[in-house]
């Protein structure tokens, strides 16, 4: 079985797997809590769902706070 959109290609939305693992994963979550399915995709798994999303760009990773507050810090000083 060949999975699409494959995880190397969900990494050019995202600074790093870690990043793509959460990202995708509260999505999924949320879709399965019922939010609005952005993607034309007919598919039933809420992860394959929100990888879609991503793969569309209808769906932005942004980098978490802490990582841009240290980057702050260190350009302060």
């Amino acid at each position: 079985m060949i999975v699409k959109p494959t995880v190397n290609e969900l990494l050019k939305y995202a600074e790093n797997r870690f990043a793509l693992v959460i990202a995708t994963s509260k999505r999924a979550r949320q879709i399965a809590n019922g939010d609005k399915v952005l993607t034309d995709v007919k598919e039933e798994s809420p992860v394959t769902l929100a990888a879609n999303e991503i793969s569309e760009g209808k769906i932005k990773i942004y980098e978490a706070e802490e990582n841009q507050e240290e980057k702050e810090d260190v350009s302060n000083e």
